[in-house]
């Protein structure tokens, strides 16, 4: 059973490589359309934003369509954007090409989760989640840096590339090995927003989206930020990417545990706060490779960790909707970091890109109270949540 779930893990790979990698290629990207570095951080936008806003239309369009052609579709939807991204002659076809990928990445990623959980036995369903969405970890610590050494060894395009083999490799392994998986019950549109009524979950969204936003603000403009730390040097970017992609995995695995010890609040508190001050000393600790890494070891775990918290409280104000809050989740994700690049190039009109985390220290404070807000409001007697036929 584990070799399906590591095949499904490809998959998220190849997604989760093709949103992390941009940051890493991104001057090149740039002088190769002849434009801003600002404006190819657009790239990231529209990739995310059409990841985020997709998501759970697709989800409910193809609830009766058979998973492993969902799955082998949405994979060819994604290597034909990443097909595309290389082959357009003009910057603004190149820029609509990845909406295509990010559609591709919509329809993927949660019917991976999905399909992981129903291959097993419900009492190991946490552990298939667990190596399916490590997929998109591992993108950071191990795709991102390898597509941007590819891209600094050659061209941006070579990047791409790779990034359409491994969709395809994932893809063959798919039609080759997942068996016939029965499609679950549809919900419609409107029952998976629903939840989105419930103060609770809104201001836990909210949260998710002010952190993330901050944090990504960095990371799409992160080969600006450490360029002194770097000196230009693709190589020495491509160790960083993948210092903070180790230490995302480990902010995955902590996070978790340390939330069921101690409870949410308590991480997602402690995670703020180093990140707060992380990105405060970011524009004297970027440069030098050393006091970067240190600054991305706790940007990484203390981030990724922060998701994983997030999604405990989801689980535990409604656990009967968790599948649907944590989609949503998901999608405000993908909407912080796809408005993230676009907050980053309006910024970089009046700051210096190694200011840009001053920025993100704004809203790690925001996302702070936010956060203690939404535990105030779960604090308080239950509210009703709005009334689904969840499967």
């Amino acid at each position: 059973m584990n070799y399906r779930l590591i095949v499904l893990a490809l998959g998220t790979f190849a997604i989760g490589t093709d949103a992390y990698v941009v940051a890493g290629i991104l001057p090149a990207l740039a002088r190769s359309f002849d434009v801003g570095v600002a404006a190819a951080g657009q790239f990231v936008t529209v990739y995310s934003l059409s990841y985020a806003v997709l998501s759970p239309v697709m989800a409910t369009l193809m609830a009766h369509w058979p998973r492993r052609l969902v799955l082998v579709g949405g994979l060819a939807v994604f290597i034909a954007g990443n097909i595309l991204t290389v082959t357009m002659p003009s910057f603004e076809l190149a820029l609509a090409s990845r909406a295509i990928a990010g559609l591709g990445g919509a329809i993927v990623v949660p019917m991976a989760g999905a399909t992981a959980a129903a291959l097993v036995a419900p009492e190991r369903r946490g552990f298939a989640l667990a190596i399916v969405m490590a997929g998109l970890s591992a993108a950071v610590a191990l795709g991102a840096p390898i597509g941007t050494l590819l891209g600094s060894a050659g061209d941006w395009r070579l990047t791409i590339w790779f990034v359409a083999a491994l969709a395809l490799i994932a893809a063959l392994g798919i039609l080759l090995t997942l068996p016939v998986v029965a499609p679950s019950a549809p919900l419609r549109l409107r029952e998976r927003l629903a939840p989105l009524a419930d103060a609770r979950v809104m201001a836990t969204l909210t949260t998710s989206f002010l952190v993330i936003f901050g944090a990504f603000l960095v990371y799409t403009y992160l080969s600006l930020i450490f360029d002194r730390a770097t000196n230009g040097d693709g190589a020495h970017l491509a160790g960083l990417q993948s210092i903070w992609g180790t230490a995302a995995t480990a902010g995955l695995l902590l996070g978790g545990s340390l939330a069921d010890r101690f409870g949410n609040r308590f991480f997602i508190n402690v995670a703020i706060a180093v990140l707060v001050l992380d990105f405060a000393l970011m524009p004297w600790s970027g440069s030098r490779f050393g006091t970067a890494a240190f600054a991305l070891i706790a940007w990484g775990v203390c981030g990724w960790g922060f998701v994983v918290a997030q999604q405990h409280r989801l689980i535990g104000i409604a656990p009967v909707l968790s599948p649907i809050l944590l989609g949503l989740n998901a999608s405000a994700l993908q909407l912080a970091i796809s408005a993230s690049g676009a907050g980053g190039a309006l910024a970089l009109r009046w700051l210096l890109p190694h200011d840009l985390p001053l920025i993100s220290m704004a809203f790690a404070v925001a996302g702070a109270l936010c956060a203690e807000l939404a535990y105030r409001l779960i604090a308080r007697p239950a509210v009703v949540v709005p009334s689904l036929s969840v499967p």
